[in-house]
């Protein structure tokens, strides 16, 4: 229902061009304000890294199906706004930044925690390809399984095979049997970020 109801907000029809966000600005903007609780239009931009127009385009999309309400102070998720973002928690409650290691492909390295989606994982080839498609270096998926983390056809034993990347994801991320992470790893902070969203995307 969560993948849905991003990809609808995403391809919502509007008068005018075409607007220049996609499904990952808008899951970003509400991760944005439900973390801060209350945005200015300047400062979402910002840190999305897109223009005063297509945010604009962006807020509207999110006011109109009632997700977000507007103000002078600047942008509050509303009921049903924080029901969504609950929903996305569910699924990924968890993301953390990682050092790069010999397990990733770049300096800035973004991981996601998706609960229970094991099952989903093939060669995480789809992962990877997705995340290369928003601008990432790669991405790797590992899984939680039978208390193990593996990394579909690299390892099945990353404690044995990469201590040293295998510690700093256990610090970082409580994981949990049939769980998943994916490491999106770019030469940018965004593009990781987009990455790993990407990568996600593929097992929501």
């Amino acid at each position: 229902m969560v993948k849905e109801i991003l990809k609808d907000l995403s391809l919502q029809k509007a008068p005018g061009p075409s607007p220049s966000f996609n499904v990952f600005d808008l899951w970003r903007a509400i991760e944005l304000i439900a973390k801060k609780g209350l945005v200015g239009r300047g400062s979402l931009a910002q840190e999305l890294g897109i223009g005063g127009g297509t945010v604009r385009t962006l807020i509207g999309r999110l006011t109109n199906s009632g997700i977000v309400a507007t103000s002078r102070s600047g942008c509050s998720l509303t009921q049903k706004g924080l029901e969504l973002w609950n929903k996305i928690q569910l699924i990924v409650p968890e993301k953390v930044m990682l050092p790069e290691s010999d397990l990733t492909f770049a300096v800035h390295n973004i991981a996601l925690l998706l609960k229970n989606r094991s099952d989903r994982v093939s060669h995480g080839l789809e992962q990877r390809d997705a995340a290369v498609a928003f601008g990432a270096k790669g991405a790797i998926t590992l899984v939680f399984k039978d208390g193990k983390l593996v990394a579909p056809m690299v390892s099945d034993d990353l404690a044995r095979d990469f201590p040293k990347a295998f510690n700093q994801i256990i610090k970082s991320i409580k994981l949990e049997e049939n769980d998943v992470v994916v490491i999106g790893s770019a030469d940018t902070p965004e593009k990781a970020v987009y990455g790993a969203l990407a990568a996600a995307w593929t097992l929501i």
